[in-house]
């Protein structure tokens, strides 16, 4: 009995190994990553299906409920897109190894006049037969596409396969919605990253529509602190309307965090303080600290605007 269920088993794990050596990228022509392409989604609208009309490849990760989609493209020029990690450089998208297509975000939103919109956001890594994401300073490559209700279906408004990367392990953190002005919205990825067992510093970035395709517009350094055990921070951000400013308002961002001296010995690396706070670590034992920095749009992007406060408490 057991010489037959051993042999039943290995049966059932030859066939299933046999299906995962089949599972290769899907063949696509170039017209699918064409910004101009239309696309008409009949209610209802399920974000996998649509992913999958816009990235026709094969299916993957099935059973684990991922769902993403490996696609290559062998009539695709390549083109460089910015990784903010800086370290290993621009990305050539699409991959000529192939692509991994995971659904990042389905969001909706309305504008003041009660028009109904969807975003869905993509992440974009090497294909892999085994769905890994590697590369700890490899960002995950953005993309989005935008639909419009309109009447029983979503019609798409603007389609870009591909924007910046951000993140670490191919994996772009999700962006989350913010009206930078009036029925102007745009979208904010916390981006984090650093070397194993050292600090994860965080850098926040806003994305928005301008010159007409979405790229990055503001970047914001000393935004968040994590796994540091002298120094911690993180930030928020808020969007300034006094009614002065009717697109791209100032953002206003705010840091707080706390310092303490005695802990340094615990520390593995060295890490840098914001300049704000250097004077008053150099000094003291330990204080907590907020950092208020204000950014307005100045031509293509935001730049930061005035002195930054700064606010100390609990100092010894």
């Amino acid at each position: 009995m057991r010489h037959t269920f051993l042999i039943a088993a290995s049966f059932l794990s030859s066939i299933c190994f046999a299906q995962e050596i089949e599972l290769k990228p899907g063949n696509v022509i170039d017209t699918i990553l064409n910004q101009k392409r239309t696309l008409k989604i009949a209610e209802p609208f399920k974000a996998k299906k649509v992913m999958w009309e816009l990235f026709p490849g094969t299916e993957y990760g099935k059973r684990d409920g991922s769902g993403f989609i490996s696609w290559i493209c062998k009539t695709c020029t390549p083109s460089p897109y910015t990784d903010v990690n800086g370290i290993e450089g621009d990305q050539l998208f699409p991959y000529t190894e192939g692509v991994a297509t995971r659904l990042l975000a389905n969001i909706d939103y309305s504008d003041s006049k009660g028009n109904q919109f969807k975003i869905l956001a993509f992440n974009h890594s090497v294909h892999d037969e085994d769905g890994l994401q590697t590369g700890r300073f490899s960002g995950g490559l953005f993309g989005l596409a935008k639909f419009a209700k309109n009447g029983n279906s979503w019609d798409m408004r603007s389609f870009q396969p591909a924007v910046a990367a951000f993140g670490s392990f191919a994996q772009c953190p999700s962006p989350k919605l913010v009206e930078i002005g009036e029925d102007q919205f745009a979208f904010t990825l916390l981006h984090v990253n650093g070397g194993a067992g050292g600090p994860f510093e965080g850098w926040l970035y806003l994305v928005a529509g301008f010159d007409g395709k979405y790229q990055p517009i503001m970047e914001v350094n000393d935004y968040q602190l994590t796994n540091v055990q002298s120094i911690e921070w993180s930030g928020n951000y808020t969007v300034v309307n006094d009614n002065t400013k009717k697109h791209f308002r100032d953002i206003i961002i705010k840091t707080k965090g706390f310092f303490n001296k005695a802990l340094k010995a615990q520390d593995e690396f060295e890490t840098n303080v914001p300049e704000e706070i250097a004077a008053m670590a150099k000094t003291k034992k330990s204080f907590n600290f907020e950092i208020e920095r204000r950014f307005a749009f100045k031509g293509k992007f935001y730049k930061m605007i005035d002195k930054p406060i700064v606010k100390f408490s609990n100092v010894k």
